[in-house]
Order: C-alpha cells, then structure tokens, then sequence
C-alpha cells in the first residue's frame, strides 16, 4: 500500500511540473516575439538612416539583420510576410542606389512591423 502511495504521489508531482514548464515555456515565446519586433524595426530604422547618408553597405547589414530577426516573430503570419516582402523590396531598391524608392519601401515595412 505504501507504494501505491508513493507512486501516486510522483505521479501527481511529474504531472504538475510539467504543466509549469510549458507554462513558462510558452511566456519566454510570447516575450521572445516581441523582443524580435522591436529588434527588427530597430535595424530598420538604422537602414533608414544610413540609407539617407547614401551608406549602402552599412544599410545592406541592417536590412540583414533586421530579416534575420523577423523570422522569429510570430503572430500574423500576414503581416509578418508582407512586411519581409517589403524589406526584400526596399534592399533591392538600395542596391540600385535609388534612395527615394528605397525609403518609401522601408517605411511601409515599418509601418506594418509598428502595426504588430
């Protein structure tokens, strides 16, 4: 009897430990999305800026980083893409050199990743 007991009771506490851990698990992935928000638009906003200074190379890293780190975001799925798309779209731009289209690019993805 004493180790039904027993067994019962590392049963109940495996149990319990485990709805903890996901619990935990799944508030570091909300907080983790949103530190990916704010990382990106951060390194849009510095593209911006050297983009403005018609420094392509430095601008180029940023808009790297900044599609690194959106890959991270989760949430709607829609504006996520969408926003991507509008990065790819305004590297592309600067790569040409164009400054105008590249901005006006830029500040659409910003736009929809201040939207999230």
């Amino acid at each position: 009897m004493n180790i039904i007991k027993k067994t019962a009771l590392s049963f109940f506490i495996a149990i319990s430990l485990g709805a903890i851990s996901t619990v935990a698990f799944s508030e570091e992935a909300a907080n983790s999305s949103a530190t990916s928000v704010s990382e990106t638009i951060a390194h849009i906003e510095k593209a911006l800026v050297e983009i403005s200074k018609s420094d392509f190379s430095a601008a180029h890293l940023h808009l790297k980083a900044a599609r690194a780190s959106s890959e991270h975001i989760s949430g709607n799925e829609a504006i996520v893409k969408q926003a991507n798309a509008e990065v790819i779209q305004g590297q592309i731009q600067s790569k040409y050199g164009d400054i105008k289209k590249s901005t006006d690019e830029l500040n659409k993805a910003l736009a929809l990743y201040k939207s999230l």
